[in-house]
């Protein structure tokens, strides 16, 4: 069950809210659908609900607020506007995504695509998908979770009439299994046909919550629409003199519906005759019109009183039990999930694993920089001796940093930009929260990554040296080096990458930070450790050689080693600079956002 109190949404230079003091309840085991024109406030009304945007008043999911709810994907499904995807991953790679945030199996995506009809398009890409395919897409991503409640902004749009009518059917099973079903629709007529309860909005305002039979009834009749300070007085001598000239040439009994406090809606009427009997009782009038479709006032609906006679006039009264929907027969829904555990503190690097594993362009990126880097490392061979950091690297002089670092650097803003450009863990186009976790999970991911490239690149390039050049070409230093050397830069360059896209959400913010280590801080960091600041530190390096002295086990001492002249370089002392920065800044502005 679903109640929202008061929901009122925020103004901007004195502005009338979008929606004001919206107050109703979506019970289980029914439909209910919010109704209006465009710019009513339905689909404002649902994120105040879901509170992506800001504002007053309260959303009550089965008698808790979203903010007390530990898992809301798996209690509530939500559809809102189009999939947020990224349009080169798969179908079933963007749930299994899905699936691995909120905790289910990843088989769970199968069978949400088989409900919804996309079984035989599972691996075709987002970006291919029409609106029809695509809001097939979001109710499948809506029911992963197997929720309890479905919040559903317009949920028919794009698709045919066959459809549509596929759509009432499977919203109808979910709802006669208990769930709650909460949509928005334009269509007043196909409101009607298949929703329990409506909700009419005008201006952002409540006009009536009705059952669909008295929707239909009372909204989508022809009829005369009077506005007048003395309803009351006047519905009573309409209800007389309608009751006097007894049913239509159709058939049609005249009815008399007092919709608000100054609002009244005729049935079976014409305006000659309504202003004749306003006149006949000195009533004053301040607007009489005919119309057709779902119009009401602005303001609340009043009670409605029941005169019933024979053959004669009747004022409506809106009655509170639901009505049953005209589609009976229930869609084969996903099957019901047992109970689960909760997803725990590893569903940030399940979900960046399957995030990455959906991507294929990311992999041809780190192909191509295993491809550079080994003709590089050729290159240098071929041209004479040079250090091994930079031959096992494939570092040549006029680039910055490795082709390894440099991509890494790439992989980590990309890791956040895309969060932010295709925000899959929200329902709607908003801005995806600066969460600890998601944090944590990125940065062991892109470590990984990035640590896995650099490994990938110095061992291709090691085997191609040896295959193409035998063991006697010289190359100056050991591999151990080489390896720690271009490891470290790598995952030290994907970080920065990552937190300055995570600080700014741009993807190319990343890109330059990453650029500014090697060509900004590098040469004032090794401009200061020439001055006499830097005398200080003239020992650091024999101190950290001083550690391998130590017992450590075999081999260690010589990774230290490695580790030890890298963090001595400048470009070691400027990447850790920038990462104690970056980190610094992210957790200011993630601790900003919290506040709001």
């Amino acid at each position: 069950m679903i109640q929202a109190i008061g929901l009122t949404s925020a103004t901007r230079r004195e502005r009338s809210p979008t929606v004001d003091d919206l107050t109703f309840e979506a019970r289980a085991g029914s439909v209910t659908a919010l109704s209006g024109p465009s710019g009513a406030g339905k689909s404002t009304a649902l994120r105040l609900m879901l509170q992506l945007i800001p504002g007053r008043g309260v959303a009550l999911f089965r008698g808790r607020p979203l903010a007390r709810i530990p898992h809301p994907a798996r209690e509530i499904g939500v559809l809102l506007g189009d999939v947020p995807g990224h349009p080169r991953r798969t179908a079933v790679g963007h749930l299994r995504m899905l699936a691995a945030a909120c905790g289910v199996p990843p088989g769970r995506a199968e069978d949400v695509l088989d409900v919804v009809g996309l079984s035989g398009l599972a691996d075709q890409r987002l970006g291919l998908f029409s609106r029809g395919m695509d809001r097939r897409l979001g109710l499948a991503a809506a029911l992963l979770g197997d929720p309890h409640t479905l919040v559903l902004d317009d949920p028919s749009r794009g698709l045919s009439p066959r459809e549509t009518a596929w759509l009432h059917t499977l919203l109808r099973g979910y709802a006669e299994q208990g769930g709650a079903v909460l949509v928005t629709g334009r269509d007043p007529e196909g409101v009607a046909r298949f929703a329990d309860r409506v909700v009419s909005l005008e201006a952002g305002r409540l006009v009536a919550d009705q059952t669909a039979a008295d929707f239909a009834r009372a909204r989508l009749r022809p009829r005369v629409a009077v506005r007048t300070p003395h309803a009351e007085r006047l519905a009573e001598a309409l209800t007389r003199r309608l009751r006097d000239v007894g049913a239509g040439p159709g058939g049609e009994v005249p009815e008399v519906l007092r919709e608000s406090g100054s609002r009244l809606s005729v049935f079976g009427a014409t305006c000659a005759l309504v202003g004749e009997v306003a006149y006949q009782n000195r009533v004053p009038v301040h607007h009489l019109a005919d119309e057709v479709g779902p119009a009401g006032d602005a303001a609340a609906a009043g009670p409605l009183h029941r005169a019933d006679g024979r053959g004669g006039a009747r004022v409506v009264v809106a009655r509170a039990e639901p009505a049953r929907s005209p589609l009976a027969a229930a869609s084969a829904l996903p099957p019901r999930l047992p109970a689960l555990p909760p997803p725990g503190p590893s569903w940030p690097v399940r979900y960046e694993l399957r995030r990455w594993a959906g991507l294929p362009a990311l992999w041809w990126l780190m192909g191509l920089t295993l491809v550079a880097g080994l003709v590089t490392a050729l290159a240098l061979v071929s041209g004479g001796t040079h250090p091994a950091e930079r031959v096992l690297a494939g570092w040549a002089e006029p680039l910055p940093l490795p082709p390894a670092a440099l991509t890494a650097g790439v992989l980590g803003a990309l890791a956040f930009g895309h969060e932010f450009r295709y925000p899959a863990l929200t329902p709607a186009q908003v801005v995806v929260p600066r969460r600890l976790s998601l944090l944590v999970g990125k940065l062991t991911v892109t470590a990984i990554a990035a640590a896995a490239l650099a490994c990938g690149t110095v061992v291709v390039n090691a085997t191609a040296h040896t295959l193409v050049f035998g063991e006697d070409i010289p190359v100056e230093g050991d591999w151990q080096a080489a390896l720690v050397a271009t490891a470290g830069l790598a995952v030290g360059c994907a970080w920065a990458g990552l937190l300055a896209a995570g600080i700014f959400r741009a993807t190319l913010v990343g890109f330059a930070a990453v650029a500014a280590v090697p060509l900004a801080l590098t040469p004032a960091v090794r401009a200061v450790l020439e001055g006499p600041a830097g005398q200080s530190l003239d020992g650091l390096p024999g101190r950290l050689h001083a550690l391998t002295t130590l017992p450590f086990p075999s081999g260690v001492d010589r990774w230290l080693s490695a580790t030890g002249h890298l963090t001595s370089q400048p470009i070691g002392w400027a990447l850790a600079l920038s990462l104690l920065l970056l980190l610094c800044g992210y957790a200011l502005v993630s601790l900003r956002s919290a506040l709001r």
